[in-house]
């Protein structure tokens, strides 16, 4: 399944390979963190092992990315989906959860049981056990829509929801990302594009970094480096402030500041959450 087809032919399996390497190698070399693609050549997996294989591997966070198409070529923007329980929240969530429904037919797995349950009874307990899950979701969703919008423009500023079988796993946080409209001739030229490729991998890492730091699973790397430090309160960063000044209004070190919230260079922005430890 080649997925959506771009202009001069430029297919949606190629780039989202190629973002998704890149997200990989990004998240490997991150302290904490080891990314699992699904797959890593081009093959077809079926939507529901791709759930499966996210259990078997006891994933945190599942994402799915793509570059879809839309049967306008005006449409354009990046966007963030969860699972909806009820309907989309725009037609064009509708079109693109069905469209992304169907891959299985094309694919050649027809339908896919979940191991020894009715199929009917798999779907109705998948759903009943999404709610704790969903708001974590969104959680992760707002957080990495915030940081693609820092270098792309976005199709809708809030996280969308549709109905995608494959955000259908009842324990792990899961979203669908659309980096851009591939059926939009002047996105397509940026998707094609290696150095924007790496721009977009590097703004979907920061988004599930910033998550985590707020979010981090008990018993992990994560977690265990951060037992040691007591957090009094948390401060939301405002225009015109610095690292080097929100850690002497706190009396911490910068070093400290920097550390406990992953900030890269030092670089903070505004609106930001940043953790404050005791003194």
């Amino acid at each position: 399944d080649p997925g959506a087809v771009g202009p001069k032919r430029l297919m949606e399996k190629h780039v989202v390979l190629a973002i998704s390497q890149e997200l990989k190698k990004l998240l490997d070399q991150e302290n904490g963190y080891s990314a699992v693609l699904i797959r890593s050549s081009d093959y077809y997996v079926p939507l529901r092992k791709r759930i499966k294989i996210a259990h078997k591997k006891r994933a945190d966070i599942f994402i799915s990315i793509h570059a879809d198409a839309f049967n306008k070529p005006s449409a354009k923007g990046a966007s963030v989906f969860i699972l909806s329980q009820s309907g989309a929240t725009s037609e064009t969530a509708r079109y693109l959860a069905k469209r992304e429904n169907s891959t299985d037919l094309i694919g050649g797995s027809g339908s896919v049981s979940l191991d020894d349950k009715d199929p009917v009874l798999a779907s109705v307990l998948l759903d009943l056990s999404m709610t704790a899950t969903l708001k974590s979701s969104l959680d992760l969703g707002n957080s990495v829509l915030k940081s693609m919008g820092q270098i792309a423009r976005l199709h809708k500023k809030y996280v969308e929801e549709a109905a995608f079988v494959v955000l259908k796993s009842p324990d792990i946080p899961s979203i669908l990302i659309e980096t851009g409209f591939i059926s939009n001739p002047s996105e397509a030229k940026k998707l094609a594009n290696k150095n924007y490729q790496k721009k977009m991998a590097h703004s979907i890492f920061k988004g599930i970094t910033q998550y985590f730091y707020g979010n981090y699973p008990i018993g992990t790397v994560l977690s265990s480096g951060r037992l040691d430090v007591k957090i009094s309160q948390s401060y939301i960063v405002l225009p015109g402030d610095t690292a080097y000044g929100i850690s002497k209004k706190y009396n911490i070190s910068l070093k400290k500041l920097i550390d406990l919230n992953n900030l890269k260079e030092g670089n903070i922005y505004v609106g930001q959450k940043l953790r404050i430890p005791k003194k």
